[in-house]
Parts: structure tokens; sequence; C-alpha cells
């Protein structure tokens, strides 16, 4: 209750949203809920479009945290200047171990906040291959290296069609907080994957290694039991592919 009488008090809806054009094909999106581990009162949400917001006291009010972050309709600001709402956050993830780490894949690219030294985000995706870029849905992180993180970059050469650039799919790791990136596609279609990694088909499993797995649009599952370095299909033939969990059987 608390959360929902906080959303509803200036600035309300209407003003984090420009219009249907900053929103997804089938409508607008909450996603990326997190919270601090550390303060129970500290909650994270992501919407698409609105932007993303942080609550410091149990929902009951939030603020937006979207400084540094681009707006491609008003590309003659600074990022993130004059435009607090809006944005088109993809996905939003809180590193467990160092919880002042977020981890952002945009509309706009792919940004790195470390909220210990400031509350602007930096885009750590124009460290990407340029044929490439950095426009995706999805992001995973190492669950016990913070600077560890996975993406699965999309084509973001226009609005859509938002597949896999050349029809060549293709995880991007950075090991150093987005400094640098390495693709990692063995196993992976060399031609013709036109398909997409939707924001919720990245996912971790915790084991040492890391497993990853990953779904895509094409009705298929991939793992990649050794930290992306090879994946392989464990699922084919199912629907399109719209989220990943991982669980624990008891």
């Amino acid at each position: 209750m608390g959360a929902d009488l906080g959303f509803q008090r200036p600035p309300r809806p209407s003003e984090w949203v420009h219009g249907d054009q900053d929103q997804t094909p089938d409508g607008g999106k909450t996603h990326s809920v997190q919270h601090d581990p550390r303060d129970p009162n500290r909650l994270y949400v992501g919407l698409s479009g609105g932007g993303f917001f942080v609550s410091d006291d149990d929902g009951g009010s939030w603020r937006p945290l979207n400084s540094g972050v681009a707006m491609d309709f008003a590309p003659e600001l600074p990022p993130g200047e004059g435009y607090p709402y809006g944005h088109d956050p993809h996905c939003v993830v809180v590193h467990p171990l160092r919880p002042d780490r977020l981890w952002r894949q945009d509309h706009c690219g792919f940004y790195r906040l470390d909220r210990d030294r400031s509350d602007r985000w930096e885009r750590v995706g124009r460290n990407l291959p340029a044929d490439v870029g950095d426009i995706g849905f999805p992001v995973a992180t190492h669950p016990r290296q913070p600077d560890t993180a996975w993406v699965f970059p999309m084509d973001g050469s226009g609005v859509w069609p938002r597949t896999s650039p050349g029809g060549r799919p293709a995880a991007f790791v950075t090991r150093d907080g987005g400094a640098s990136w390495t693709r990692k596609d063995r196993g992976l279609p060399a031609s013709q994957g036109w398909w997409t990694v939707k924001r919720q088909c990245l996912v971790q499993d915790g084991m040492d290694p890391v497993g990853l797995y990953l779904g895509t649009t094409n009705g298929q599952v991939w793992t990649s039991p050794d930290e992306g370095e090879s994946f392989r299909p464990i699922a084919e033939h199912l629907p399109h592919v719209y989220g990943l969990s991982i669980g624990v059987v008891a």
C-alpha cells in the first residue's frame, strides 16, 4: 500500500511518461524491482517508460535516479539533464555483495552506477565494439565479482528489429567494470540467428564456475556451464521465451 500511495504523489505517471512512443510496443512495463540488502527500506524500481526510481522509506516516496543517461528525444541536452523522467530502462541489477554497484541496460546504452561515489550513471557500453553497439535488454552479474557482468547486445541502429547484430548472436563479458569487453559466441549460431533475448531472459546460477542461461524469442533456451566460454541449447521448439529463473531443488 505504501509503495502504491508513494507513486500516486506528484510527479504522477502522466509526468513520468512523455507518450506512447516512450513505452514498449505492447504497453508500459514495471520491472527490475530490487532492494538494498543492507537496508530493507531502500527499494529500486524500473519503469519502461518512466525511468528508474529509488525509495529510502519503504516505498512511501520515490525520486528518479536517471542522471547521466542519454535520452534520444532530447539529444541537444547533456545526458540525463533536464529530463529526470521518461527514460526507458530495460533492466537494472543491484550487485548483492556490493549494493552500491548497479548495472543498467537501457534503451540508449549500457550503464554502470557506483552510488558510494555519485548518483550519476556512466555509459560503459561505449567500450563495446562499434559494429555491435550497447543496446540490448538483459544483464547478468557475477555473484562474487562485482566488476564482472554479461550483456547480450541487440541491433540498435533503429527502433526495430532489435535482433542479434548481423544475425550473429553473442554475449559480451566485462571483468573490469565495463572498461573492456570480450565477445563470447562459441556454440551460438554463426549466421541467421535473428532472435532477441528479452530483459528477464539472461540469468546465472551462482555456481563455481558460474552457469549462464538465456532464452530467445524463437523458443530456445541455451546454457553455458563455463561463464560464457561456450554455449549449447538445452530446450527448443518452445513458444517465445519471456523470462527465465533459477530454482533450487530440495
